[in-house]
This record gives structure tokens, sequence and C-alpha cells, in this order.
């Protein structure tokens, strides 16, 4: 039997990490008859649980325990986890509340938004070239605001958030796997409160639920880490440029299962702002070839 290359197995990991990110709607669409919190807070704990187990196969403990050496790093984690929780809780109200298309904007406008994060925080440079698509982004935006008269806050809260996130994490350098088990770690106390002695629910006390419902909640850990895995080995094998042609394929699967397979309406104002958000992409995307051929 063939083996594969390190950059085929790279390939292989990262369209693994980005369907499951773009098939993901699917899951939570699927339990949207459970609180939002509380599918928020097994996500949380699950997640704790799952990465617990695959740092014990790694043998990762080490490892995991010297990040808290430092006090900067705990710190830092504190935001991250703050500031993943409330992505995740944007994101699955968008989902269950039939805003999926706004969320497959705010992931699409993602790249963008860490380009200019890029550009206040790290000193990093701008080219003409992505100062034009951060442009046609606002100018999308704006289009939505006027035609709609409202401001699309689902899909500037989510890439905002996880763009803020990616920064902090860039700051410290924790590997994502521990990085996500402590901060799911530092908000397991909160999640653990409001399933044990907040929630009114039915289905907050799993003894109660069948095991067809309970098997589904604690999906919710894998489903959270399984991705975050296999961009992690993805982005070990690959160029960071190669990584980043993969990073919209999840908004695009998106985009097309809220109008394909949940009826969401893409109105005329929503679709010139999609038009307008991908041909900043394509500039940003195809920057050097563009240059060359100009």
């Amino acid at each position: 039997m063939k083996e594969f290359s390190q950059a085929q197995l790279g390939i292989i990991y990262a369209l693994s990490a980005y369907l499951l990110w773009g098939f993901a709607p699917i899951y939570f669409k699927y339990l949207e008859f459970i609180p939002i919190y509380e599918v928020l807070a097994h996500r949380v704990i699950w997640s704790v649980v799952f990465t617990a187990i695959v740092i014990t196969f790694m043998g990762g403990w080490p490892k995991a325990i010297a990040v808290f050496r430092k006090p900067k790093n705990i710190f830092f984690l504190i935001c991250t986890s703050l500031l993943i929780t409330f992505n995740w809780t944007v994101f699955i109200w968008a989902i269950n509340n039939g805003r999926m298309l706004e969320a497959s904007l705010g992931y699409f406008i993602n790249p963008l938004i860490n380009v200019l994060l890029g550009l206040l925080f790290l000193n990093e440079s701008f080219s003409r070239l992505k100062w034009v698509a951060i442009l046609l982004a606002l100018v999308g935006v704006l289009i939505q605001v006027v035609q709609l008269g409202n401001l699309p806050w689902v899909s500037l809260v989510l890439p905002i958030s996880f763009g803020l996130y990616a920064l902090l994490r860039k700051k410290i350098q924790i590997e994502a796997l521990t990085g996500l088990f402590f901060e799911t770690l530092l908000v397991l106390p909160v999640a653990l409160c409001y399933l044990f002695l907040i929630s009114g629910s039915n289905s907050a006390n799993m003894i109660n639920n069948n095991w067809t419902l309970n098997i589904w909640l604690m999906l919710a850990g894998i489903v959270t880490a399984m991705p975050l895995i296999f961009f992690a080995q993805a982005a070990l094998r690959l160029k960071l440029s190669t990584l980043g042609f993969f990073q919209y394929l999840a908004p695009s699967i998106v985009f097309a299962m809220a109008v394909l397979l949940y009826g969401e309406v893409l109105s005329p104002p929503k679709m010139i702002t999609f038009i307008f958000i991908w041909v900043g992409i394509f500039l940003f995307v195809f920057e050097n070839k563009i240059k060359r051929w100009l």
C-alpha cells in the first residue's frame, strides 16, 4: 500500500478540520430544542473530558502543567477562555435562530479581521491590495446596513471575537489542544453550576434523559476538539499559505447549507454584501498573482 507524503497527510488533516467545522451547524441545529446555555455548558464540560483523555493518551501532561508556571499564561488564558466562550454562544444562537448566513459571512470576513488586527497590534505591514480588500468588506457591510436598516452584528461579533482570540493565542503560543483544555477548564465551574443549579429544563439532569440524547450531548466535546486536533496536525505539515486556502471551505459549506438545507432567504442586499466580501477575499488570497498581472 502506498504511504502518504507529509504534504498529502497535511491536506487530509486540513480537509478533515474544515469539513468538520463546516458541517458542525448540523449538530447544533439537531439540538436546537435544548436551551442555548445548556448546549454551551455541555460543550465546555465534554471538551474538558475529551481533551484530558487525548492529552493523557499523548503523554502531554508535563507540557500542559508547565503552562501554569507562567503567570502571564494564566492571564491570557482567562482572556481567551472568555472570548472563545462568547464566540461559541453567539455561534450557537445564530445557528438556532435562522442566522446561519450571517455566521457564514462572519467567517468569510475573519481573515480580513485578522489582517487588520495584525496591523494594529503586531505592527504588520499592509499592501495596497490588502487595504482594498478590507475596504470592500467594509462597503459590503455598510450596504447591508443601509438596505436592511440594521447592523449584521453576528457577522461582526464572530470574526472580531475569534480574531482577538487568535491574537492572544499567538502571544502565548500554547499548543491548540492544551490551550483548549485550560480554556474550557477555567469556565468548567460556571458550566457545572449552570447545568446543575440554574437550568430548569427537563434535559439538564442527564439521568432523566434517554441514552441517545445523552450521547448527542457528550459528542459536543468531540465536535469541539477534533477539528482543532486535525488543524494542528495540518499546520505541522503544510505551509501557512497552503493552509490558508482551506479556511474558506467551512463558511462556504455553512453558506450552502443555510440556503439549500435550512431555507434561509438570500435577499438581494445580503447577496451584494457577500459579493463584496468574496471580491475582497479574492484580492486577499491571490494578491501576489494579481501584482504580477499588473
